[in-house]
């Protein structure tokens, strides 16, 4: 759901993220002071609005407690160009591995996605209106007077329209509008669009190489992009012809011209596992390269232009969030220059079996809510007592606390193995209620109890 930024308040944006996320209410209450800014920050002055820079977010907690969820969950609820990417797949300029521009590169992408869909959305109506018009083009070759003979696809005996009538390509548009020629073959052009195979080195790209394939003219069509004429259904010809309608009434400049200021205002980037490239004092080696990447990050955080196959973006107002449990490190081991641009922390604090509970229960995407829509797909009624989920709670924390703490996650885990011979054996007891008892979780669930290993158990 995307909500006008202007109307949210910090409370509103909370009150959005509770509908998904259980606790975590200094993480969510910081991210929602940040993306109030930004529109505090649309209406000042010019001047003034190009030096106020975001206030870039540390959180700190370990795995499975909402770090990912909170960041993800607050891009979607205003529409914000959101990107997740690792801190570890980056390395050092010199070393094998992606250059770090590249998730500004992946972000803007990820925008003109999104600008050109919402964009297509406008012109749908147009583009189906086009799509009809050339279906009829298809299933009539050659015939657009009124009164000549339609052949085939109309009802045998049915009279010959009259020329004055023209109704031929009225009654096969009636036909075609109720669904009558889904399964009837047609020939249409299809584009083909695909890429030369060219390697990419380490720390290259497309913009490094100022690669136009487009503007090599008829070379284009070396490595494809040319119409290729197949039969197919009259269902999937109208999916063709409408992407193709779409894209030729959708304005290309626009949707760059829109992605690349949706992102520099409004992106979001997300770095997790920062903790790993944090460097610990007095250490050598691979720490070194780890120290690397940090500098490397250091001034895109900080602002700077990045060349993209769409256009120069400035990065200096894209929100970056980082996260990491940093179980071997803190978040002082990190370079002091990148730490000066994450002024805030947030600390998220680990689930605890009342928040297993909520877990199972109360979001919108609640996981007992899934598995109970699934099953109901197959006409098989769940029902889970209290005393069962209060159950499946405690389990959880119980092997978080024994095993590695991997937070919620540990409860998919524990759900598919507590549902496994209902999800296997569903066709088989159709129509039938199966209803989850305390009983019922022990008995399912008594190897992972006593099971002080649990290896095979673990995500």
């Amino acid at each position: 759901m995307k909500v006008d930024l202007d109307k949210l308040t910090p409370r509103q944006i909370v009150e959005e993220l509770d509908r998904y996320i259980i606790g975590q209410e200094k993480a969510k209450k910081a991210v929602a002071i940040a993306l109030r800014n930004r529109m505090r920050r649309q209406r000042l002055s010019e001047d003034m609005r190009d030096e106020v820079a975001p206030k870039n977010i540390i959180m700190i907690g370990p795995t499975g407690v909402g770090k990912t969820e909170i960041a993800r969950r607050l891009s979607r609820l205003v529409g914000a160009p959101f990107l997740k990417v690792e801190a570890t797949k980056y390395t050092e300029v010199g070393y094998v591995g992606r250059d770090v521009e590249s998730m500004v590169r992946d972000l803007v992408q990820v925008a003109v996605s999104m600008v050109k869909s919402a964009l297509q959305e406008e012109v749908r109506q147009e583009a189906e209106r086009r799509a009809e018009e050339a279906m009829l083009d298809l299933l009539l070759p050659g015939i657009k007077p009124a009164g000549e003979r339609p052949g085939a696809l109309l009802e045998a005996g049915a009279a010959e329209p009259s020329p004055a009538s023209g109704s031929t390509r009225e009654k096969l548009r009636e036909k075609l509008r109720r669904g009558e020629l889904e399964d009837h073959t047609v020939e249409v052009n299809a584009t083909r669009s695909q890429l030369p195979a060219i390697e990419i080195f380490s720390g290259a790209s497309f913009e490094e190489l100022d690669l136009n394939i487009g503007s090599l003219g008829n070379l284009g069509s070396i490595f494809g992009g040319r119409k290729k004429r197949k039969k197919t259904t009259v269902s999937r010809a109208r999916e063709i012809l409408l992407a193709e309608e779409m894209d030729k009434l959708v304005d290309m400049d626009r949707v760059t011209e829109q992605a690349i200021q949706r992102v520099e205002q409004m992106g979001i980037i997300f770095i997790d596992e920062i903790d790993k490239i944090a460097s610990r004092q007095n250490v050598t080696g691979i720490d070194v390269s780890r120290e690397g990447v940090q500098r490397d990050i250091l001034p895109i955080v900080e602002g700077s232009k990045v060349n993209t196959r769409y256009g120069i973006v400035d990065t200096s107002h894209i929100l970056f969030i980082a996260a990491g449990a940093f179980h071997m490190s803190k978040p002082s081991d990190l370079i002091p220059e990148l730490q000066g641009r994450f002024p805030l922390r947030v600390e998220l604090k680990a689930l605890s079996r009342e928040d297993f509970v909520q877990i199972l229960t109360q979001p919108r995407n609640a996981l007992i809510k899934q598995y109970v829509e699934l099953l109901r797909t197959e006409e098989v009624e769940l029902v889970f007592k209290e005393e069962a989920i209060q159950r499946i709670a405690e389990i959880a924390s119980e092997v978080n606390s024994r095993t590695e703490n991997i937070g919620a996650r540990r409860l998919h885990t524990i759900m598919e193995l507590l549902l496994e011979d209902v999800s296997f054996n569903s066709s088989q007891i159709r129509g039938q209620t199966v209803t989850i008892t305390r009983e019922y979780v022990d008995e399912k669930l008594k190897g992972v109890v006593e099971d002080q290993d649990l290896s095979r158990f673990i995500l």
